[in-house]
């Protein structure tokens, strides 16, 4: 079941995969901003659900990506060539 992958497909799949960690950490990074400036405004602002959701956007994209990283990663070996 376990294949060994050459390195340019190794590499496109750890590209995909750094993609999609990435758009998981800025979306925990916004909601915690968005909490942080509720917090310093000197009273506990209710959270609103659309600044929520929409913060949430690059989350659920990333982890979209880390679901089907090896199709994303083949797709991007084969548009390149590699």
């Amino acid at each position: 079941m376990s294949e060994v992958m050459e390195a340019p497909p190794r590499g496109a799949l750890t590209l995909v995969r750094l993609i999609g960690t990435v758009g998981l950490l800025v979306s925990l990074l916004e909601l915690g901003l968005y909490w942080a400036q509720g917090l310093a405004a000197g009273h506990h602002a209710q959270w609103r659900i659309l600044p929520v959701l929409l913060r949430l956007i690059p989350a659920a994209v990333g982890l979209v990506i880390l679901i089907r990283a090896r199709a994303i990663a083949d797709w991007v070996a084969d548009k390149l060539d590699l």
